[in-house]
């Protein structure tokens, strides 16, 4: 994970990935987009995140936790988190 709040791993054919990135964007929601067919390391790292299973969206927190396919209101919740 890098220094940005969110990590968002993607490939570049996945319709929820780009609903998903629209949203963040909507929100004005900062992320790093990582395809993960683009990055061999980046695919394992989502499966080891999703049981062996490279689903996407994956998102990837500042605190290492994670959420595979969220509602952008979960999204913000999280994210409220580290405002409180």
């Amino acid at each position: 994970m890098t220094n940005n709040l969110i990590t968002l791993y993607t490939t570049t054919w996945c319709g929820y990935c780009k609903n998903l990135k629209k949203q963040l964007l909507a929100k004005n929601i900062p992320f790093q987009e990582v395809d993960i067919e683009q990055d061999p390391k980046a695919a394992e790292h989502v499966g080891k995140i999703n049981g062996g299973d490279q689903i996407v969206p994956t998102l990837e927190f500042w605190d290492s936790t994670t959420m595979t396919n969220p509602r952008i209101s979960d999204v913000e919740s999280k994210l409220a988190e580290r405002q409180s």
